[in-house]
């Protein structure tokens, strides 16, 4: 069973863990990854997940998506997520998340990667992902629309294409 380090308001680690599934304590949080992968013709890498998952069943994804797991840090998590989901090797160690988002229950950091990939030579994690394909911004959001994606508020979706080409809130 895969447990989860807790943290306090402040990010800072405490002493707790929960396992997969337990409910957060409340005034605790716990860490969560996504990786967004862009290609040179600035086209994203999605994914999409397992009929079978208890949550998101079927729908279509972000790169790459996990929970941070007790003892890891967010980098070397996005690090392990990209090799299990999609068999791609990445050196995370020098990389921070392009942003952070918070949600109810923990801290969502979101990582951009720029590299070309293909797909023929991708090896699909198959107990989590059944089909990898590449979409642009409006493919997206229609998605989102028609609820073939997970229901992201698009602006995240568009401030991952608009981050890919550089950190930061100005433009450089």
């Amino acid at each position: 069973m895969e447990k989860f380090d807790l943290y306090d308001v402040n990010r800072q680690k405490t002493s707790l863990t929960v396992e997969r599934g337990q409910q957060i304590p409340d005034r605790l949080y716990r860490s969560v990854v996504h990786i967004a992968l862009f290609g040179s013709d600035g086209r994203m890498l999605i994914q999409r997940r397992q009929k079978d998952k208890s949550s998101w069943a079927d729908l279509w994804d972000f790169s790459v998506g996990g929970h941070v797991i007790s003892g890891e840090t967010s980098s070397l998590c996005a690090q392990r997520e990209l090799k299990e989901e999609l068999g791609i090797e990445y050196d995370f160690s020098d990389i921070r998340p392009s942003f952070t988002l918070n949600f109810e229950t923990g801290f969502d950091d979101y990582y951009i990667i720029c590299c070309d990939v293909n797909i023929d030579e991708i090896v699909l994690q198959e107990e989590e992902v059944q089909d990898v394909r590449w979409a642009d911004k409006e493919e997206i959001a229609l998605m989102i629309d028609d609820g073939s994606f997970i229901p992201y508020k698009k602006s995240v979706a568009e401030m991952l294409f608009e981050m890919k080409d550089g950190m930061g809130a100005h433009k450089v």
